[in-house]
């Protein structure tokens, strides 16, 4: 069997078996990361001390590495400032989706079938019920939208019991609390449903804490839906303010942490982001076009495999590595 030229690993899940791999074959190793453990503290919670063997793993390997992708040009900075791995071995190629897939393809049947009022105003989010994916924040917001409009949460999967049972006393309190219908959904939706429902949607909201690429924002986009986001991580690269959505600024706590230091003035600046592009529907629409281009420029995955190809290439281009080396 032929030894191969490049080794490509995603997270830190691969990471150790490429570190073995790398001098067993001498390929070029390759880390892609999506990204990086010491900035996704609450994970404790769900790993235990295992947390730290997982630092450590992905530490281990970016030290290793002949070359990382980074996502996004904040998680090269990240890298570099973690691990110390320098710029020259570290390219930005973005994440990108199938635009032929994610676009906009209405189905009021479907909608009504998950309980969704075709004809009100939605405001979409779609995600993990996470630390990271900042859903608590836009719950809390959700009290501060203008009336008649729908919330839906396509949100599942809990971290950990403690922030499941966090969301469900939120989402309660907003019911009774807020003008806005809300709808969750927290069972794991198809594709198709998903995609029905950004084509739907009025606004798509990411209020993530931490968000090294935020692909999600991509799919909204691709079907023609206008995004509020927090403008943490990659999400800056992909939505372009007054354009293809707006951005909420996110100051965080200090000592390390993602979460803001001011939640309750976060949540009211999204709700404040949500309800400004209610109240204008032609910017909306003029947004909606402007993101589905965006995608199509930017970030297909045609695009995405030309330039790691190209980042391959280059790798080779060097010195081949010994076995042993």
């Amino acid at each position: 069997v032929q030894a191969p030229d490049i080794l490509h690993c995603h997270t830190w899940y691969s990471h150790l078996a490429g570190c073995i791999a790398r001098p067993l074959t001498g390929a070029r190793l390759v880390l892609t990361t999506h990204s990086l453990e010491p900035h996704r503290p609450w994970k404790v919670e769900q790993l235990g001390t295992a947390y730290h063997a997982t630092t450590w793993i992905e530490r281990t390997a970016y030290q290793n590495a002949d070359g990382v992708i980074a996502v996004s040009a904040a998680m090269k900075a990240d890298v570099q400032t973690l691990y110390g791995v320098p710029a020259e071995r570290v390219r930005v190629i973005h994440n990108g989706i199938d635009p032929e897939e994610y676009r906009l393809r209405p189905a009021p049947a479907t909608l009504r079938r998950l309980g969704v009022d075709p004809a009100l105003p939605m405001v979409l989010f779609v995600g993990r019920i996470t630390r990271q994916k900042g859903i608590l924040h836009l719950v809390r917001a959700i009290r501060y939208l203008q009336p008649g409009v729908q919330v839906v949460l396509c949100a599942g999967a809990p971290d950990t019991e403690a922030i499941a049972d966090e969301m469900k006393g939120l989402v309660t309190e907003a019911k009774q609390e807020a003008s806005a219908r809300i709808i969750w959904l927290p069972e794991m939706l198809s594709k198709e449903d998903v995609i029905s429902l950004y084509s739907h949607a009025d606004i798509f909201v990411c209020p993530s804490v931490y968000e090294p690429f935020g692909i999600i924002n991509l799919e909204a986009m691709a079907c023609e839906t206008p995004v509020v986001a927090s403008a943490v991580g990659g999400i800056p690269e992909i939505v372009v303010p007054g354009e293809t959505g707006l951005l909420v600024p996110l100051d965080a706590a200090p000592g390390g942490s993602a979460e803001p230091g001011d939640p309750e003035a976060f949540s009211r600046a999204l709700a404040d982001a949500v309800n400004a592009l209610l109240r204008d529907p032609e910017r909306r629409a003029a947004m909606a076009k402007a993101a589905r281009a965006r995608v199509l420029a930017q970030f297909s995955w045609g695009r995405i495999a030309e330039l790691t190809l190209e980042y391959y290439r280059d790798l080779l281009d060097g010195a081949p590595r010994s076995p042993t080396a």
